[in-house]
């Protein structure tokens, strides 16, 4: 069976070592592959484990869990990639994942934040994300192009673009307020 993530290898080969702890992802992109295959066949504890512990106190096991499962998920598609490799500490990777939710086709578009520990093992940070609906432009005039994070998009409760782990509010946000 070819791997969730659509690398084109076999599961047991690709995502599979990482999900059953018996390898580590050793880039950034492999590590965003392996998560879209935990969101696949619902992880939870895999996608706990690599997220960044500075961004576990908002993680909703039984929320993540039910969405994992009632979605439909249809493909990952890689935009880019910026560092993240074996070689660097940080990585950014951008992505469209597709699935279907009662019925219909959505495109999750994120720009998503990764960290290497010391220890070697990467964590994903947070995302900058929207959904829309599968195959629908969501700039209309234009092809999505490396996504530019706007004030305006940034939630009160959303995670801090520092990437302090914290709410934008009680972050960054707090300062826009003086």
């Amino acid at each position: 069976m070819n791997c969730y993530c659509q690398s084109n290898i076999s599961f047991s080969q690709c995502c599979e070592p990482f999900l059953t702890g018996q390898k580590q992802a050793p880039t950034a992109e492999k590590l965003m592959r392996s998560r879209y295959s935990a969101y696949a066949t619902a992880n939870i504890d895999y996608l706990k484990k690599t997220l960044a512990p500075e961004s576990r106190h908002d993680f909703d096991t039984a929320t993540t869990k039910k969405w994992a499962q009632s979605a439909k998920w249809k493909g990952l598609k890689i935009v880019s990639t910026i560092k993240g490799t074996e070689n660097d500490n940080k990585g950014t990777v951008e992505f469209i994942a597709t699935y279907e939710q009662e019925g219909e086709g959505l495109d999750h578009h994120e720009v998503s934040q990764f960290r290497k520990s010391e220890s070697g093992e990467w964590f994903f940070i947070d995302g900058d994300a929207h959904t829309h609906r599968e195959g629908e432009d969501p700039h209309h005039h234009h092809k999505p192009q490396q996504v530019v994070r706007e004030s305006a998009k940034i939630g009160r409760n959303d995670p801090c673009t520092c990437g302090s782990g914290r709410k934008y509010k009680k972050c960054c946000g707090s300062l826009e307020a003086e």
